[in-house]
């Protein structure tokens, strides 16, 4: 009955299970299903994503079943709100499509238009990019994630960093925190600050970057693929906003000597780990919260593990409701 939510005959047996002794515990509850512990708090997550199941807040080992209309109610209503944002985005970006329609008379086929201009491999990318950088006269500022940047990526930007501070050129380039273990990426790094670039950290980027002048900015087509190609865009309004998303990030990044990064907040948890509970609550799987942060999924699943020991819960539904009551986190963060 309940696979139309996506659960399964395990899942439908642990809500049935609870509804019919909600006076169980996690212990009880295990027995009378017969499930493995690590099965159990599967169906259980599953359950409490669909709000079919909450904690009994008499009972910290217990459970209590929301009644289905209510449960169901809610998943509809968040499903509704991610049809609606999604038509949104989409007429968004009809109206954009339309805009460039009227304001750009060129053809389908033709791969450059006033204002966007798309580039095809990695090494259209850098010809362009090394052109665009000829003609820079004051401003360079760049979003790199990925954490440790790659031996051939350094070796291609050094001369050319090198050429615009030596111009006097305003440098100022955005690393993940996760850099601070690559010795490599450090060092560069360190390079470039000592030819007066500046350098920060934070704990995650939203996408490549590199904004020329606050003219032109270059983005990748698709984040995941370097192959795919990116776009250099010219328009204002695009480019304003760009280089706002810049300077919000920049303003609460941390310099590469400081420690600060490796400093823990009032709650006891540092800069990447609270990145981590932020991203975790949006619902974010452990690989692409490791893509987000630079670092590997293994190391992804290790934070997650260290923030449910630290709430003191034995699964991710139940450090969510732990964040949420202590206020480490905001409802639907």
């Amino acid at each position: 009955m309940l696979e139309v939510l996506g659960l399964d005959e395990v899942c439908e047996t642990v809500y049935r299970t609870i509804l019919a002794h909600p006076e169980s515990e996690f212990t009880d509850l295990r027995e009378k299903v017969g499930l493995p512990e690590e099965r159990l708090r599967q169906a259980l997550d599953q359950l409490s994503e669909l709000a079919l199941v909450r904690p009994a807040a008499d009972r910290p080992a217990g459970f209590r079943a929301v009644n289905p209309e209510l449960g169901i109610q809610a998943v509809i209503a968040r499903r509704q709100e991610r049809v609606t944002a999604e038509q949104r985005r989409i007429e968004q970006l009809r109206d954009a499509a339309a805009q460039l329609s009227a304001e750009f008379a060129t053809s389908r086929l033709s791969r450059q238009t006033e204002g966007v201009e798309r580039l095809e491999g990695i090494e259209e990318i850098r010809e362009r990019i090394a052109v665009l950088v000829r003609d820079v006269a004051s401003e360079v500022m760049t979003f790199a994630p990925g954490g440790g940047q790659s031996e051939a990526s350094m070796a291609t930007a050094k001369p050319q960093d090198q050429a615009l501070l030596e111009r006097g050129v305003v440098m100022r380039t955005l690393y993940l925190d996760s850099v601070r273990n690559s010795p490599p990426t450090v060092a560069y790094a360190k390079w470039l600050a000592e030819l007066d670039s500046q350098v920060r950290t934070t704990p995650s980027l939203p996408v490549r970057l590199m904004i020329l002048d606050r003219r032109t900015a270059i983005v990748p087509v698709d984040e995941g693929d370097s192959s795919a190609g990116a776009l250099v865009l010219s328009g204002s309004g695009t480019v304003t906003a760009l280089c706002a998303l810049f300077e919000s990030i920049w303003d609460s990044a941390v310099p590469l000597g400081d420690t600060t990064s490796r400093e823990r907040d009032e709650r006891g948890l540092s800069a990447q780990e609270a990145e981590t509970l932020r991203l975790l609550g949006q619902g974010l799987t452990d690989e692409a919260v490791a893509k987000r942060l630079g670092v590997s999924p293994r190391t992804a699943r290790r934070i997650a593990a260290d923030l449910l020991e630290k709430l003191d819960a034995r699964s991710r539904f139940q450090a969510g409701a732990k964040a949420v009551a202590k206020g480490w986190l905001t409802a639907g963060e």
